[in-house]
């Protein structure tokens, strides 16, 4: 059975991007018919190229843990998030007390650069703090890849559960891991890049929260339209350079704290909006997860404590 969930944060990223870059490319137009500054930027020619932003692995003994190969450092990351996202917890909310993932973590959305035309505008990019903030608001969310926090409810497009990890050494571009000295290790993994990335599917899906195809949404946009080719011509997702940085407990296998940096850029062409045509844009997002959330984060996000 195909079983499609899509969770609140999805949905916002997903209306936000494209969203976004509608009304970037509309504003862009006007800011250049007011003589407003704009600065070419230079193609990179090693954009394409997936490289370690970590460092390598180094085989070796850890926390006491024998790691020889960065495939046993992966399956050493998997067995830990098993074992910590199959924990469960309950949770004080508005609608009561409910069942949740124990690992709890805060969310947070950074647009870095937008380029229109193949120029970054000042103007542009100094608006859009105060338009993300109109559309996103941080919520919580179980360890990544995820699709809510109820476990029953943690799959993926094709129904497959995300409560256990399908991340393998072939998804992963770079593994490094450090001894902390203290009974925990620091692992830091880079998944390799990937395009249109779906939750479970991919090797970027197995490790963050990745959005799916995008296609239904962006034709979905009246004003939008295409000079020539298609929405999926046109319209490209890509996520390279991401990492986690996760804090494990050599004792109990658990995972004590995380960090996901999630990089993507959309990048769409050919745009048509309203009576401007033929204009590109792309936008470079990061997407933050951190765990454990705060109490405080908590409460100021949902009104949400944890139940002692």
């Amino acid at each position: 059975m195909n079983v499609k969930r899509k969770s609140k944060l999805d949905v916002v990223i997903r209306i936000l991007l494209i969203a976004l870059v509608a009304v970037l490319v509309v504003f862009a137009v006007k800011v250049v018919f007011s003589a407003a500054k704009t600065a070419p930027v230079a193609a990179d020619a090693t954009a394409n190229e997936d490289k370690s932003v970590i460092g390598e692995f180094q085989a070796g003994t850890y926390g006491g843990i024998k790691m020889d190969t960065a495939e046993d450092a992966v399956k050493y990351y998997v067995e830990a998030y098993n074992k910590t996202k199959a924990e469960t917890a309950e949770f004080n909310t508005p609608e009561g007390k409910q069942t949740w993932s124990a690992f709890i973590g805060d969310e947070d959305l950074k647009i870095n650069s937008v380029i229109i035309d193949g120029n970054e505008n000042k103007t542009i990019n100094s608006m859009v703090p105060g338009i993300v903030g109109g559309i996103f608001h941080s919520g919580t969310s179980a360890l990544p890849p995820t699709a809510g926090k109820v476990q029953k409810d943690d799959v993926d497009e094709k129904g497959n559960s995300l409560v256990t990890s399908s991340l393998t050494a072939d998804d992963v571009l770079a593994v490094v891991v450090e001894d902390n000295g203290d009974g925990t290790i620091t692992m830091k993994i880079q998944p390799k890049m990937a395009e249109m990335s779906h939750k479970g599917q991919d090797s970027q899906g197995r490790f963050f929260n990745t959005l799916g195809g995008i296609d239904s949404v962006v034709d979905s946009i009246k004003p939008l339209s295409w000079s020539e080719g298609t929405t999926a011509d046109n319209c490209k997702v890509y996520y390279k350079g991401g990492t986690g940085v996760v804090k494990i407990d050599t004792k109990t296998g658990m995972i004590v704290e995380a960090d996901y940096d999630m990089e993507v850029t959309v990048d769409v062409s050919h745009a048509n909006v309203t009576v401007l045509r033929d204009k590109s844009a792309v936008v470079s997002i990061t997407y933050k997860n951190h765990f454990p959330a705060s109490d405080e984060y908590l409460a100021k996000h949902g009104e949400i404590s944890r139940v002692k």
